[in-house]
């Protein structure tokens, strides 16, 4: 079989994540790049060392294209909707970084534009692909906590004034569709899903604390109720200077286990498992990794890779990628119903 073709559309910051990815899946190649403005693409070209492609300056024109089997999506969260399904008419599969869309309803447009056109779609979460997060969901799955009782995650993260300000649609409504929540700590509330299971009740407070000119929240909590009868926690924020590795720990009446950025804090069961200190061992505390706690650009493509490769062995064998357009649904809604619930003072029933 021929390399699969990827086109990546919109080649800022974290479409250089995705094609340094591309470069290290056998079987796959970066075909075209779209960009308004193709020095843009000529950058990213440039600073990631990959050969020449096409570059184009709108969508449309791209998928004439014969060689280009999979788009990946990079473009300002509330632009994703337009590009999802101009790409699944071509008949392309669809990958779109998170968030999916900034609304269900818009989530659900992509999701059905990719079924009615027969074409793969999934939502980038690579923290899902790393080895600390894999571990503990092997565990949930197991079944060692016994009853889950509590999930906690915690995002709490730096980001200057210029960061919005520099950003264009940072910060905005419209694009950014949310704050702290919907851009940064979405994948702490992707994992705390995954782990823990659906939510049906949800109550939040946003607030913006510490940045000017912005229409969305800098700090967030909520209390959540999850579908098994356990309740959770979020902490969210680009308001806590320095910046903070992020957290997730889940908890049971047969054990706890705490992450903070791919470290093993905390792994204990009753009863224990000979395997339990060898993943301790292995997912010893480390030192110095910041994984964007204050800089969006400090994190580590691996995750992006796994993901990308998961998503060529889905193609290649007719099956689904791990994280399709319905997983990538869920944690925008909570986000959405958290925002409601600010917006009204109420206790949010998930729909």
């Amino acid at each position: 079989m021929s390399a699969l073709g990827f086109a990546i559309v919109g080649c800022g910051m974290i479409a250089r994540f995705h094609a340094r990815a591309l470069a290290e899946i056998p079987g796959t190649r970066l075909a075209a790049l779209v960009s308004r403005n193709p020095a843009n693409a000529e950058k990213l070209l440039q600073e990631t060392g990959l050969s020449p492609c096409p570059i184009f300056a709108d969508i449309k024109s791209m998928l004439t294209r014969t060689d280009v089997h999979a788009v990946i999506i990079c473009t300002a969260s509330g632009a994703h909707l337009e590009s999802a399904i101009l790409a699944a008419a071509a008949g392309k599969h669809v990958i779109v970084e998170k968030p999916l869309e900034i609304t269900p309803e818009r989530c659900d447009r992509i999701i059905d534009a990719c079924s009615k056109n027969r074409v793969l779609l999934c939502t980038i979460f690579p923290s899902r692909f790393h080895d600390a997060n894999m571990a503990l969901k092997n565990a949930v799955t197991a079944g060692r906590f016994g009853r889950l009782t509590l999930g906690e995650t915690t995002c709490k993260w730096w980001r200057s004034q210029a960061y919005y300000d520099e950003g264009g649609w940072k910060g905005t409504q419209t694009l950014d569709g949310g704050g702290a929540l919907m851009n940064q700590a979405i994948h702490n509330v992707d994992l705390l899903l995954w782990m823990m299971g659906d939510a049906t009740h949800v109550s939040g407070f946003t607030a913006t604390l510490a940045h000017e000119r912005i229409e969305v929240e800098d700090t967030a909590v909520a209390c959540l109720r999850f579908r098994n009868g356990a309740l959770g926690v979020i902490q969210a924020a680009t308001s806590v200077y320095p910046g903070l590795p992020k957290t997730i720990a889940i908890h049971g009446n047969r054990g706890s286990a705490a992450i903070e950025q791919e470290d093993i804090l905390r792994w204990d069961f009753n009863p224990p498992t000979p395997e339990d200190d060898f993943i301790k061992a292995k997912f010893a505390v480390k030192l110095g990794a910041s994984g964007g706690s204050a800089d969006p650009k400090a994190i580590s493509h691996q995750g992006h890779a796994r993901q990308l490769a998961d998503f060529v062995r889905a193609i290649e064998t007719n099956g689904r990628p791990q994280v399709d357009g319905a997983e990538g649904r869920k944690a925008v809604a909570l986000i959405c119903s958290i925002y409601e619930s600010m917006r009204t003072g109420r206790v949010v029933e998930m729909k």
